[in-house]
């Protein structure tokens, strides 16, 4: 992306919207075992936040007949950051229009990226005000730890799949100004299979990578942040003295650098506890490349990633047959 000016007009990653087929038991993994607070409950859906967001909700979990993600939000660094972008999403033909918002936050842009997904631009939010029993001694954190299950400390990141990474990419990059981090290209270069991108320092809050299945509009994995190493460990623990699958982990990724455990919520989607990583202060940051070999299995060290880690995401679809005209990974590529 060419650029007098870096554009920085979302501030970050706001809140992210589940839609489970179990929606009790999806508040459950949430709630009892991963430690999130519930804030609010209307209709279909409840709000929920972790002990550090300041936000009063970052995600919401709403009853549907499949899973996947729903709306995906991001708050703008200004009211008028909020009517720049909208303008340039009309713009571009992706705008859905103007909404008054949902619990928590105010007036917001609805649109959708090129693969179908669902999301809004919002500025005016409501801040976290803790109960007298959940206030925390420190004036700078916006709710004690709950001292329940894991404790996930906040919302990190999401990856979604796309038929075409690169015309999400960009999106992402022109549209809603995102920082390009790493990409894992493959073919010499000539094969986009996934980019990780955020608007603020942290390594990544968005991951575009190519959805073997053909399918769009879907979701690969929602991910969660605890402080260190140890509490992924933890947390592995406390998932399987629920019950809970553990897919994949914990170990560390080569690309992020992130140390990670995944498992499935019981409505089906794929969530990450996720620590470690890196930040980006660099204005002149170059993007990573990877290859083919460079990449290998994604795993900087430990058992590789299970061949679900390619096929499965959600809402999850049957395999239509190979196009011979579009290349897909023939290992996993994600973190």
């Amino acid at each position: 992306m060419s650029r007098s000016e870096p554009l920085h007009d979302i501030a970050h990653l706001g809140n992210v919207e589940l839609l489970t087929p179990k929606p009790e038991q999806s508040l459950w993994y949430f709630r009892d075992v991963l430690g999130m607070e519930v804030v609010h409950s209307t209709g279909a859906s409840a709000y929920l936040r972790a002990y550090g967001d300041y936000a009063t909700t970052t995600l919401k979990l709403t009853a549907a007949p499949r899973p996947g993600v729903g709306c995906i939000a991001w708050r703008a660094t200004s009211p008028a950051a909020l009517e720049r972008r909208a303008a340039a999403i009309e713009a571009a033909g992706l705008g859905v229009g103007w909404t008054n918002g949902d619990f928590g936050r105010g007036r917001s842009y609805r649109c959708h990226d090129p693969d179908g997904h669902v999301m809004e631009i919002y500025y005016e939010e409501q801040k976290y005000v803790a109960p007298a029993d959940k206030r925390s001694t420190l004036k700078n954190l916006p709710q004690k730890y709950p001292g329940r299950g894991v404790g996930v400390r906040r919302v990190d990141h999401l990856a979604l799949l796309a038929r075409d990474v690169a015309a999400n990419r960009t999106f992402a990059q022109e549209l809603l100004g995102f920082q390009l981090r790493e990409q894992v290209r493959f073919d010499n270069g000539a094969t986009e299979v996934g980019s990780w991108m955020s608007p603020t320092a942290v390594h990544h809050q968005l991951a575009y990578v190519v959805d073997v299945k053909g399918g769009s509009g879907r979701l690969h994995h929602f991910s969660l942040w605890v402080d260190n190493r140890e509490d992924v460990l933890r947390a592995a623990d406390i998932l399987i003295e629920h019950g809970i699958f553990v897919e994949a982990g914990p170990s560390k990724h080569n690309n992020s650098q992130g140390f990670y455990l995944y498992s499935y919520e019981p409505g089906g989607n794929r969530v990450e506890i996720y620590a470690g990583s890196y930040l980006v202060m660099a204005p002149d940051w170059e993007p990573v490349i990877w290859n083919e070999e460079e990449r290998g299995t994604g795993v900087y060290w430990g058992a590789e990633l299970p061949e679900s880690f390619l096929t499965y995401a959600t809402p999850d679809v049957d395999a239509p047959p190979p196009d011979p005209a579009v290349k897909v990974p023939t290992f996993p590529v994600f973190f």
